[in-house]
């Protein structure tokens, strides 16, 4: 069998090093610096000839600069004829741009996904994504993680009473619909009217949260605009409590202060994207780490069996 290597980029170093220690394997040695004019630079630093190589990186802020480094260093690997590169991203970048829902627009997550693959990555590994069928603007195979059993475990032990899970908007429904049931747990809707980007206006919920602890779930907290007024919505119709689990904290501009002033008690999310700066200080904050299920999925696909069958 092709020895296991696991390289990474600048994104998220400290889950990276903790799916090494789960995995029990050395970080490959690599150089990813910049140079003066803001080029990215890498350099592969050992021998990965014929290794069955994992790359590590997350597509986070600064999104850009995070992404070419994924490219470079795939194209580097390439070319020092490593056996397999995946590229493992827990979060994927431009996944909301996976459609043309106005005139003159491009589909950024097929772009994207044409550039990772191009590049020569010869899987994908990635976890939540905005929408399913971004698997399907690869032309590789793509691993698709979620991090339910992470969040189910959480949420099962904090326990609440007449739990319901409330989706934010329609696209979520299924998301929700899934987590509710593996829960025993009632569910309800937001309907949602976009204004226009990252701006998002409540009308009314489908269902019912009076009396109950409601909570809120989401792929991923950017702005938090949708999940603060959603928390807004459930307490105005009667909610005894309200607060959110989501996969990836982006958590962009006024986010931080909107969920400070929000009625959430508490804001669950997953280490897919690091927290740092004020984002690490916010008492509302519980970070899981999501290490374990992607040292498993990646042990998995080293060894050539299944990855679904960690979410029967």
């Amino acid at each position: 069998m092709h020895e296991l290597k696991l390289f990474a980029g600048l994104s998220n170093p400290r889950l990276a090093k903790e799916v090494c220690d789960y995995l029990k394997v050395e970080q490959g040695d690599a150089l990813v610096t910049t140079f003066s004019d803001g080029e990215s630079r890498v350099q592969i630093n050992e021998n990965v000839r014929g290794k069955d190589v994992f790359l590590f990186q997350s597509s986070c802020n600064p999104v850009n600069k995070h992404l070419m480094e994924l490219l470079l260093m795939i194209d580097a690997l390439k070319r020092s004829s490593a056996y397999r590169i995946t590229a493992v991203i827990p979060y994927y970048g431009y996944g909301r741009q996976d459609r043309k829902d106005q005139p003159r627009v491009p589909i950024s997550a097929k772009l994207v996904a044409d550039l990772i693959t191009t590049a020569g990555a010869d899987r994908v590994l990635t976890m939540d994504l905005h929408a399913g069928q971004i698997q399907g603007f690869f032309n590789i195979p793509v691993d698709h993680l979620y991090a339910a059993p992470v969040l189910l475990d959480y949420v099962g032990r904090r326990g609440g009473q007449d739990l319901v899970v409330v989706s934010p908007d329609a696209g979520g429904v299924e998301r929700a619909r899934a987590f509710a049931k593996r829960l025993q747990a009632n569910l309800a809707i937001i309907d949602k009217r976009r204004e226009g980007p990252n701006e998002a206006h409540v009308m009314h919920i489908i269902g019912d949260v009076d009396g109950k602890d409601a909570l809120l779930l989401d792929d991923m907290i950017d702005t938090a605009g949708t999940i603060t007024q959603g928390a807004v919505a459930c307490m105005e119709h009667g909610a005894r409590r309200v607060w959110t689990a989501c996969t990836h904290p982006v958590l962009s501009g006024p986010a931080l202060d909107r969920l400070n002033a929000s009625p959430l008690e508490e804001v669950v999310v997953t280490n897919t994207i690091p927290l740092n700066g004020k984002d690490a200080t916010c008492p509302k904050l519980k970070m899981l780490s999501v290490a374990p299920l992607l040292g498993e999925a990646i042990k998995r696909i080293h060894e050539e069996e299944s990855v679904s069958s960690l979410f029967v």
